[in-house]
């Protein structure tokens, strides 16, 4: 391993604690102001969907934007945080058996599995609220423009024209051929809506002038993409035990990705391309961008 990549990897590590730490005191006992109590077994499905280890890639892309750009790492941390909430509780309901039917997840059993179905789904309503009070409540540091600036990124990448809809066309599309577009479309609404998101996020935080903004939203869109062909490449090369969930499931279930589409030569050439182009955009810091390029590499090329 390089020297940059132990660096990176120790970044990872230390930032997903950081994160894991933060969620833990979001999520305790005691209700908050203008909440009347927090039931004990919603709370305790909330804690399964949320707590439970993992990379935190999409709260670290929204520290480390801000961190390049000069943004409030305090703040950077809790709209991390605020992320990581949207994306567990689309996990969450993606693993239901109206949706993927899942029963593993990270190696340990899925919500619904544990908690029964009914807490898995208000636990993902819960989630999703709970992102947008981290954001709006006064412990984040932002000026209001910058919140109201936030929330209306985060809602567009998670809902009917993002992360959600992209489920819906996941769903519409089994068992039918999608050409090479609509699997693009699918794939940057699902997948690549909140890594765009959270590139986009740490210019917000920072303050940066609009190039910039638009510089880090098209640096969020090369490692989406790479993010899904890499998922892609994954599941139809890796076991399960190394992913910690099941695998080879879209192409049991005929779904069309850009690697069944293409083959794993090509998505290899691709992924190059992608790390190579999401550099290019960050060129103008110089050094400085060190740990983002690190990232999409990392993205890339990873193993699980």
């Amino acid at each position: 391993m390089s020297e940059n990549s132990a660096s990176f990897e120790a970044r990872l590590r230390n930032n997903a604690a950081a994160v894991e730490a933060c969620l833990v005191g979001i999520l305790g006992d005691q209700a908050q102001p203008d909440e009347i109590t927090r039931p004990q077994p919603l709370l305790a499905a909330m804690r399964h969907g949320l707590l439970n280890g993992g990379k935190r890639l999409r709260p670290f892309l929204v520290m480390e934007s801000a961190a390049l750009l000069g943004g409030d790492p305090a703040a950077a941390l809790r709209v991390g945080a605020a992320l990581e909430c949207v994306h567990s509780y689309s996990l969450v309901h993606d693993d239901l058996p109206a949706m993927d039917d899942d029963d593993l997840r990270r190696g340990q059993p899925t919500v619904h599995i544990a908690h029964g179905e009914a807490n898995a789904i208000l636990a993902g309503d819960s989630l999703l609220t709970l992102a947008f009070d981290i954001i709006a409540a006064p412990e984040t540091r932002l000026a209001d423009r910058q919140k109201t600036e936030l929330v209306l990124s985060l809602a567009r990448a998670s809902g009917i024209g993002g992360m959600a809809g992209g489920q819906a066309l996941d769903l519409a599309a089994e068992g039918s051929t999608l050409d090479e577009a609509g699997i693009t479309t699918l794939q940057a609404m699902k997948t690549g809506a909140l890594i765009r998101f959270a590139c986009e996020a740490g210019a917000i935080i920072a303050g940066s002038a609009d190039a910039e903004r638009q510089l880090m939203r098209q640096y969020g869109e090369k490692i989406g993409l790479a993010f899904q062909l890499a998922d892609d490449l994954l599941d139809l090369t890796a076991d399960a035990e190394t992913m910690g969930k099941a695998t080879g499931k879209d192409a049991a279930r005929g779904k069309g990705t850009l690697v069944a589409l293409h083959g794993k030569d090509w998505t290899q050439t691709q992924l190059a391309r992608l790390v190579q182009e999401a550099a290019a955009l960050l060129q103008p810091f110089g050094d400085r961008a060190d740990i983002l390029n690190e990232t999409a590499r990392f993205v890339a090329n990873r193993s699980h």
